[in-house]
Parts: structure tokens; sequence; C-alpha cells
């Protein structure tokens, strides 16, 4: 089974337009690792000295790019922002 990520816009929240198709994988665990690729690079590229995880979460939320598998296989689950966060807290420290 192929899983296509494609890549929404947060700053065009629930618009599809905007929206793109990374690519297609041969399966599910690569095609999460693309989508973290691109969520990883986001928050490397707006991380500032001194930031708080709130305050990058809140500009990835904003302005960040929200990739997502389909199809999911059954069982699976890959959230965007949940990762997101998870990386804010990591590269900021839980402030």
């Amino acid at each position: 089974m192929a899983f296509k990520v494609f890549v929404d816009d947060n700053f065009h929240y629930q618009d599809a337009a905007p929206r793109y198709e990374l690519g297609e994988y041969d399966s599910w665990p690569t095609a999460v690792a693309a989508c973290q690729m691109i969520i990883d690079r986001y928050l490397a590229d707006t991380y500032q000295a001194g930031m708080s995880a709130a305050e990058l979460y809140a500009r990835y939320t904003t302005f960040g790019e929200d990739p997502f598998v389909a199809p999911t296989p059954e069982g699976a689950h890959f959230s965007a922002w949940a990762y997101a966060r998870e990386r804010c807290a990591e590269i900021c420290g839980a402030a």
C-alpha cells in the first residue's frame, strides 16, 4: 500500500487550496518521518535563543506547515500539532 503525504498551511487553516502533495511512500513509518522532517525544519528555522516552547508552538500553529498521511492504517495515528508540541518542549524546555 502506498502512503501519500499532503501538506496544509496553518496560516490558511481549513483551506484546502494551498495544500500540496509532498510525495508517495511505501510504508507508514517512512511517510510519518517525512511529516516529522517538515515540522523539524520549520521549528529549527523559527527558533530563537530564549524563546519559550509555548511561543515556538504558537508560531508553528499560526505559520507552519501541517503535514498528514493518507490513508491512515487502522490503529495508527499521527498528529502534526501533537508532534510539534513535543518537539517545542524538547527544543525550548518545558517553560
